[in-house]
C-alpha cells in the first residue's frame, strides 16, 4: 500500500510532463535549431497560445533559410493568420529566385490572398501556357461560314496578377477578334489561303491589357467551312416577302368580298325602295282617279300598254328558253 502511495506522484509528473511535451513542440523545436533557423521556445509556445500550428511556420522558415532567403517568423505568421498559404508562398519565392525573376514576399502574400496560385503564377513566367479556344463561327464578306479554333500561348505577368482579368478574358476577347478578321475578309477563301493574317490581325489588337497575361503569340489550329449564312438569309427574306404579299393579297381579297357584300346590300335596299314604290303606284292611281286628274279612258290605255308589254315578255322568253336549252346542248356534244 505504502509502494502504492509513492507511485501516485510519479505517475502525476509523468502525466505533467506529457502534457507540457504535447503543448511544446519540442521536436520541432529540435529540428530548426539543426537547421540553423533561430525559434524560441517562447514563440513556439506563443504560436499555440495564438492557434497557429508551428510546423505550418516553421517548415516553411527552413526552407527559406536554406534557399539563403531572409524572411521572419512574424511576416509567415501573420500571412497564415491572414487566412494565406504560407508553404505555397514560400515555395513561389524559392522558385521565382531561382528562375531570376523578381518577387517580393508582399507582392507574394499579396497575389496569395487575391485567390491565385503563386506557385503556378511563377511556373507560367518560366513555362508558357497554351490556352485552347472553344470553336469560334464567323462569317466572311461572301456570306459563307467558317469555324476557327484557335491557340494562345500566353505568359504570367507577376506585376498584374493582383486586378488583372484572368484566362476567361483572354480567349473571349481572342474569339472577338477573329470574328471581326474574318469578318472583314472579303471572301472565305481569302481566309483559307492565309489563315496567319488572322493572328496578325488579332495580335495588332493588344488584347492582353488588363489582364494577369502577356499574350506570346496566337496560332490558327483548325478553320473549317460552315453553312452558306448568305444564301439562307435570302432564302429567309424571299420566304418572309411571300408571306408579306400573301397577307397583302389576303386582305385586298377580305376587302374586294366585303365591297361586294356591301354592293349586294345596296341593290337589296334599292330594289326594296323599288317594291315600296311599286306599292305606292296603285294608291296615287286611286287617288288621282277619285281627284279626277286621271280619267278613265287614261286608265284604260295603261292597262292596254300594261298588257301589251306582258304580252311581249311572254313571247320573247320561249326564245330565250330554246336559245338557252341548244347552248346546252352544244356545250353536251
Amino acid at each position: 500500500m505504502l509502494q502504492f502511495v509513492y507511485l501516485i506522484p510519479i505517475f502525476l509528473i509523468l502525466i505533467g510532463v506529457a502534457i507540457v511535451f504535447s503543448f511544446i513542440p519540442l521536436g520541432l523545436w529540435i529540428s530548426a535549431l539543426a537547421a540553423g533557423v533561430k525559434v524560441g521556445i517562447i514563440t513556439l509556445i506563443g504560436m499555440r497560445l495564438r492557434r497557429v500550428p508551428p510546423a505550418r511556420i516553421v517548415l516553411p522558415m527552413i526552407k527559406s533559410v536554406k534557399a539563403g532567403m531572409d524572411i521572419t517568423v512574424d511576416k509567415l505568421e501573420s500571412h497564415y493568420l491572414a487566412g494565406g498559404n504560407v508553404d505555397r508562398v514560400v515555395d513561389a519565392l524559392i522558385a521565382a529566385q531561382r528562375a531570376d525573376i523578381p518577387l517580393t514576399f508582399e507582392r507574394a502574400a499579396a497575389i496569395d490572398l487575391a485567390g491565385r496560385d503563386v506557385l503556378e503564377a511563377v511556373q507560367m513566367s518560366v513555362n508558357p501556357k497554351v490556352i485552347e479556344t472553344p470553336l469560334i463561327s464567323a462569317v466572311a464578306g461572301n456570306g459563307i461560314e467558317l469555324k476557327a479554333r484557335a491557340r494562345v500561348t500566353v505568359r504570367a505577368n507577376i506585376e498584374r496578377l493582383v486586378g488583372g482579368a484572368g484566362e476567361a478574358t483572354i480567349i473571349a476577347r481572342v474569339g472577338e477578334g477573329i470574328v471581326t478578321s474574318i469578318g472583314s475578309s472579303a471572301s472565305h477563301s481569302n481566309v483559307l489561303e492565309n489563315p496567319d493574317n488572322i493572328s496578325k490581325l488579332v495580335l495588332e489588337k493588344g488584347l492582353d491589357s488588363g489582364t494577369a497575361f502577356n499574350i506570346l503569340s496566337i496560332d490558327i489550329a483548325d478553320v473549317d467551312v460552315g453553312r452558306n449564312i448568305g444564301a439562307q438569309l435570302q432564302m429567309d427574306q424571299a420566304q418572309a416577302d411571300k408571306n408579306i404579299a400573301q397577307a397583302k393579297a389576303e386582305e385586298r381579297r377580305a376587302m374586294a368580298i366585303a365591297k361586294e357584300q356591301e354592293m349586294k346590300a345596296t341593290v337589296q335596299e334599292m330594289r326594296a325602295r323599288v317594291v315600296e314604290a311599286e306599292a305606292e303606284v296603285p294608291k296615287a292611281m286611286a287617288e288621282a282617279l277619285r281627284l279626277g286628274k286621271l280619267g278613265v279612258m287614261d286608265y284604260y290605255n295603261m292597262q292596254n300598254i300594261s298588257a301589251d308589254t306582258k304580252m311581249r315578255e311572254s313571247i320573247s322568253k320561249p326564245k330565250q328558253e330554246t336559245s338557252l336549252s341548244k347552248n346546252k346542248s352544244k356545250i353536251d356534244e
